[in-house]
């Protein structure tokens, strides 16, 4: 919706359920508006962007209340992108608060240790020039530490040696560089999640749809200043900083007796419980949510490490995987040896399968020790999704997504047959 006056957007907020709102930094009441129009819509966090050339000043922080700051107009895959970026920070602030209720329900305490002190860490990678470097002194100034990597197999080796809240690459004319890198970050469970920007060195022609479900972050058109740059990148990484913060909260309570010992994902009874609140809160935001079930799918490879025990050897680094892909708002849990389930909060019943497909897509890259004198094995899942309907209890929709799953496998069984 489009709201022409500050009364007319604090209306809209009122009766609309609306996540993001995006300003024109020629408003008169602009960047004060971002602060009203934050507390008009109540409990639910409403991200803003700010677009024109008075959003911010080049190389400054976006104004207060203002999470985004652009001086000209995203491509629209972009701007759905960041709008989908950070609609899911807030609900990742959500969800920790949900979780801290459900393990405070349990005995155990979760907090967040997010006062880290070292600079933000951010890798550069591309045959350097003068804009590549005015990048850099720019994420310099701006308190970061950068580390320059000249090429892909120098990116991958500073990947793989250092923990980095973002990643620069820097677009040659054919981008094959870049998109290698891309790739190959999406394909590693440790990697996945850093968030990734390209730098255009060309206004030439390119499909940046493409370039976006590729894994990138954000795209900086070559004309685009190097201080905006910038500071898009020190705040996806000041972003990621902060979910690995809750994450590594999260991993702290491994230790409280509540998880499952092997994995360290939710056990069933405590992702049963966890399930009722996150549905409760669903309903009070008037936000979808849907659950996936992921249960090992059977073959003849998979029963020969079945039946030597190398199945079970492999479950602890699958379900380790499983806790590394999920987003930092999604609740994995192991309800049986075989037999994960996700809980995805403000997710549409489809986005669901797309995200437990890309999972399991991750893990079927992996290959399992067989044993001595044994072809390593890989690991499938059969999937089953369903979305919370109105009124409906959590152990009806996990029903429901177990009785997809059972129905999916069944077809694919018939299509194998005929």
């Amino acid at each position: 919706m489009t709201a022409r006056s500050t009364p007319a957007a604090v209306a809209g907020l009122s009766d609309f359920t609306l996540d993001a709102a995006i300003i024109d930094a020629a408003h008169p009441d602009y960047p004060g508006l971002a602060a009203t129009l934050r507390e008009a819509a109540g409990a639910r966090r409403l991200s803003v962007i700010a677009i024109g050339p008075g959003a911010a000043a080049v190389g400054d922080a976006a104004p207060a209340g203002v999470d985004i700051a652009m001086s000209s107009a995203p491509h629209p895959a972009q701007a759905a992108l960041r709008i989908e970026q950070l609609v899911r920070a807030g609900i990742a602030e959500e969800e920790f608060r949900l979780r801290q209720a459900t393990f405070a329900a349990h005995g155990a305490t979760l907090t967040i240790d997010d006062a880290d002190p070292t600079p933000l860490k951010i890798l550069v990678a591309g045959a350097a020039d003068q804009r590549f470097i005015a990048l850099s002194n720019a994420l310099t100034a701006g308190a970061a530490e950068v580390v320059a990597a000249p090429t892909p197999y120098t990116a991958f080796d500073y990947l793989h040696e250092t923990a980095f809240d973002a990643a620069v690459l820097w677009g040659a004319p054919d981008h094959a560089p870049a998109l290698s890198i891309a790739a190959g970050m999406k394909r590693n469970t440790r990697l996945y999640h850093i968030p990734l920007s390209l730098y255009l060195r060309t206004a030439g022609e390119i499909d940046l749809t493409d370039l976006y479900n590729r894994g990138f972050a954000d795209v900086a058109a070559a004309d685009t200043p190097e201080g905006e740059t910038a500071e898009r990148v020190l705040a996806l990484a000041r972003t990621h900083r902060r979910h690995q913060a809750i994450r590594k909260a999260l991993e702290g309570a491994r230790g409280s007796g509540l998880m499952d010992p092997s994995t360290g994902l939710f056990t069933r009874d405590l992702f049963a419980a966890h399930l009722a609140r996150l549905a409760e809160g669903a309903r009070s935001r008037r936000r979808p949510m849907s659950v996936c079930v992921l249960r090992v799918a059977d073959s003849p490879a998979l029963a020969h490490a079945r039946a030597g025990g190398w199945l079970d050897r492999a479950m602890p680094q699958i379900g380790a995987m499983v806790s590394r892909l999920v987003r930092v708002e999604d609740t994995a849990a192991r309800l049986a040896p075989e037999v994960f389930a996700l809980a995805l909060p403000a997710t549409t019943g489809a986005a669901a399968r797309l995200a437990a497909e890309r999972i399991v897509a991750v893990i079927g890259c992996t290959a399992f020790d067989g044993g001595p004198e044994k072809s390593p094995f890989v690991v499938d899942f059969d999937l089953g999704c369903a979305e919370v309907e109105p009124g409906e209890s959590p152990a009806s929709v996990l029903e429901r997504a177990s009785a997809d799953l059972s129905r999916r496998r069944l077809k694919a069984a018939e299509a194998a047959n005929a």
